[in-house]
């Protein structure tokens, strides 16, 4: 197990996100910050995981492209810079389907139907039909995407650990098959605060409880109001309990210890009510948000830039998956050209 601080130049790091449209602070405190401070620790490659979204958009793939741009650019409105590290988009790169298909051929089927995950949310996502393999088979994919850039480390917070750890197994089996061609990926245990939702559940696209990255201020202020708060504070003369509060939660996110001290001491003191704590919050959140937003507008009117910025990454990160191939296909003896020598030696 590692941690963020015991870093080494020359070990790679790799972390992708499902092209599912634009972030909320759940997935910028959750990865993308962690990101950013990645960048000048070690090697990184970061993508947008295109293909994986059409593990549960495949019937309409239709906004799949254009959620893959918003996404990445906000990811570089909130610090990825690709000066400092590879940034690319999966399906742009298609060794990781090629390597995924090797190593669907030795992966054993009850290893992908006990993932916890995948049991999860067979049983949460019920307008979509997931008995495909491509939703079964998303570990063997997402095993490849990692593996491919032959990664030391999967940035991850501690509950996420479980979920890196069939990815080792599958690499485990490919090395004891075929030689050692990968580095076992080991977590990197990062700081993931937990963001709660305006319902107080984990922000989640899917629940339609977050405030995006880039949110204007009118939809901020609004979504600010909307939050669930105390449930045993009735009234402004109720004395608080900021240590349940969602709205501490996001204080301790963006607001300065001042403020959190002060926040803090008036809630439990029933000196300040949630109403005014909402719009407290609010406006604090707005100026937190104005400069992601300010960037993301200036990346968004030069698109063709942004789409050079996604190709030139693309193009570094087939060198490195390439690199991988040869050795898996000389691993697997599937080296035809190799195959062809050898014959010509024997006559």
């Amino acid at each position: 197990m590692s941690t963020s601080t015991d870093h080494d130049p020359s070990r790679i790091v790799l972390s992708g996100m499902r092209s599912t449209g634009r972030i909320h602070l759940g997935n910028y405190f959750g990865a993308i910050k962690n990101w950013v401070e990645l960048q000048d620790q070690y090697p990184c490659y970061f993508f947008a995981a295109d293909w994986h979204a059409l593990t549960t958009d495949y019937a309409d793939p239709s906004k799949v492209a254009s959620n893959t741009i918003e996404a990445v650019a906000d990811w570089i409105a909130a610090g990825i810079d690709p000066e400092r590290c590879v940034l690319f988009v999966q399906s742009m790169v298609p060794e990781h389907a090629e390597l995924h298909l090797l190593l669907s051929m030795a992966t054993p089927l009850g290893w992908l139907e006990r993932v916890p995950t995948y049991k999860d949310q067979m049983q949460q996502i019920e307008n979509k039909d997931l008995t495909t393999y491509g939703f079964l088979g998303y570990p063997v994919l997402q095993t490849a995407d990692i593996i491919i850039y032959r990664a030391h480390y999967v940035p991850v917070g501690a509950d996420q650990v479980a979920h890196l750890e069939i990815s080792r197994e599958i690499t485990r089996r490919f090395n004891n098959f075929y030689g050692e061609v990968f580095p076992e990926p080991k977590p990197l245990l990062t700081k993931t605060p937990k963001v709660p939702g305006l319902d107080g559940r984990k922000m989640s696209k899917s629940y339609g409880n977050g405030i995006g990255l880039t949110d204007s201020p009118e939809v901020i202020r609004q979504k600010c109001m909307q939050m669930f708060t105390d449930e045993q504070r009735l009234r402004k003369s109720d004395p608080g309990r900021p240590e349940v509060c969602n709205l501490y939660r996001f204080h301790e996110l963006i607001s300065d210890g001042e403020t959190q001290e002060r926040v803090a001491r008036e809630c439990r003191a029933a000196e300040i009510g949630c109403v005014q704590d909402k719009r407290l919050l609010g406006d604090l959140m707005v100026d937190y948000l104005a400069p992601f937003r300010q960037r993301r507008e200036e990346l968004m009117r030069d698109q063709d830039t942004l789409m050079d910025i996604l190709v030139e990454g693309s193009v570094k990160a087939r060198e490195r998956a390439s690199e991988t191939m040869d050795l898996v296909r000389s691993a697997m003896r599937l080296d035809y050209r190799r195959v062809q020598v050898e014959v010509g030696a024997a006559q």
